[in-house]
């Protein structure tokens, strides 16, 4: 990804997840908000964006962080939200056996004690695979896998949701149902 595409994906995971309010723009509740309006707003607060950056930037994500509706109008962030605004209705899932969780081995007492809560964000974020969970995990520091028994936990009644682009969603996951991944 280019210097460009990857400052356009963070100023837009910057406005869509967290500041909307930051450029004068108001998410509804689902987090969408109309790409015409997110591209003049940009240009006020100054910085330009136009619809062909807007798609070059969720087309070629890797991490496929951003919606575009099906009709091509309206943009949001897939997960990860902190603005109280929007609260995407998931839809519930049935989740694979085991899913992993990446953090940096400075949060991992307080993880193994506490749990995985969402701090500021709607949910805990999960993945299905170790080599993306280490990729989180490295963002924080040394990493670490946590590996998660969602099986036994969805049988305990927690619900799970997946995001647009993939990430398993759930409110919180206590201790009992992770292990530290040992290489």
């Amino acid at each position: 990804m280019t210097k460009q595409l990857t400052e356009t994906s963070k100023y837009l995971s910057y406005i869509l997840r967290h500041e909307p309010q930051s450029i004068g723009l108001e998410l509804d509740s689902e987090g969408w908000v109309d790409i015409d309006i997110l591209i003049n707003a940009a240009g006020k607060a100054g910085t330009a964006l136009d619809r062909d950056l807007i798609q070059h930037v969720v087309d070629t994500s890797e991490k496929k962080r951003f919606t575009v509706s099906a009709d091509g109008r309206r943009i949001r962030a897939a997960q990860g939200h902190t603005t109280a605004a929007v609260d995407i209705q998931h839809v519930a899932k049935t989740p694979p056996d085991v899913l992993y969780h990446g953090t940096a081995t400075r949060f991992l007492e307080s993880i193994l004690a506490e749990g995985l809560r969402p701090g500021q964000r709607h949910h805990v974020h999960l993945s299905e695979n170790v080599g993306t969970a280490t990729e989180v995990g490295k963002r924080y520091g040394t990493p670490v896998i946590l590996q998660v028994d969602a099986a036994r936990l969805h049988q305990q009644g927690v619900v799970f949701f997946q995001a647009d682009n993939g990430v398993w969603l759930v409110e919180r996951v206590p201790a009992e149902f992770l292990a530290p991944v040992t290489n």
